[in-house]
């Protein structure tokens, strides 16, 4: 992990690493296409039981093979690596955090979400639901309204939260921390499951920029009971759930926002990313 003290900048510089030497690239050329209408259709997910897994990348090589067989991959215009965009909103007392970080059955986390090579944006709440699944609701914005709640947008989300938890969003939000990451999407040809592998992590906020290493990833299962083919096909690999891998989370810890943070330890440690500065003062 890298921390840096310089202005938010969105396109992190890649250094050649002997993982890269080592370890070919990945074999796209394995899996059979999907476009993002069927995805949709098939696999949309909006509500699912989602699994977060800490991984070298090189570690998955041994289940490319299987998971080609069982997944398809999400392709737009020739294009399989999307670059998004993501700000997140809490209040200044980072509710949404410390709920998540304290384990509340009852949490949100609101972001926007700009997808770079679609040219799309959305704001979206994430709400943790019955059983521990998570329900999310989003709006469709205009792309330069990134990084803002206007009226209507943040009026839709307190109803989501409403009609869901039965009362009332009383938090102010504001932009805390924004980051960037390229995201490969597969898609489970019996539809209900999908799996997503993040990697060049850049988190941001106004005091500076942590960037992980870009042969760890964060690999997310989303299906409806947790336990899906891609969690099993991990897990004969050993690789198990790594707790506290929420992006939002890790991004604030990491970049010394908060002060505590011992339930994201295991994922700070496998992301190189504990924090290097002070948190901020309450």
């Amino acid at each position: 992990m890298n921390l840096h003290t310089e202005p938010l900048a969105f396109a992190p510089r890649r250094a050649v690493s002997r993982a890269d030497e080592a370890c070919p690239a990945r074999p796209d050329q394995l899996f059979r296409a999907i476009g993002l209408e069927r995805l949709n259709a098939t696999a949309s997910m909006l509500v699912r039981r989602d699994n977060k897994y800490v991984v070298r990348e090189e570690c998955l090589a041994p289940a490319w093979t299987e998971l080609a067989e069982r997944f398809d991959m999400l392709e737009i215009d020739g294009t399989r690596d999307f670059t998004y965009d993501t700000c997140y909103f809490d209040d200044p007392a980072h509710t949404s955090y410390f709920d998540h970080h304290r384990g509340r059955r009852q949490r949100c986390k609101i972001r926007m979400r700009r997808y770079v090579d679609a040219r799309l944006c959305f704001a979206e709440i994430k709400l943790k639901g019955k059983r521990g699944q998570t329900e999310k609701r989003r709006v469709a914005c205009p792309l330069e309204q990134y990084g803002r709640l206007d009226e209507g947008s943040e009026a839709q989300i307190r109803a989501a939260y409403r009609e869901l938890y039965g009362r009332a969003f009383e938090q102010v939000l504001e932009p805390v921390v924004w980051m960037r990451y390229r995201r490969t999407t597969l898609v489970a040809r019996e539809g209900g499951e999908r799996m997503t592998i993040d990697r060049g992590l850049v988190f941001m906020d106004a005091s500076g920029t942590c960037r992980i290493d870009d042969d760890l990833v964060i690999v997310e299962t989303k299906s409806g009971n947790a336990n899906g083919i891609a969690d099993k096909i991990l897990r004969a690999l050993h690789q198990h759930p790594t707790n506290g891998a929420s992006k939002y989370c890790v991004s604030l810890a990491a970049l010394g926002r908060v002060g505590k943070y011992n339930k994201l330890l295991p994922a700070l440690r496998k992301l190189d990313a504990l924090p290097v500065r002070a948190a901020w003062p309450a």
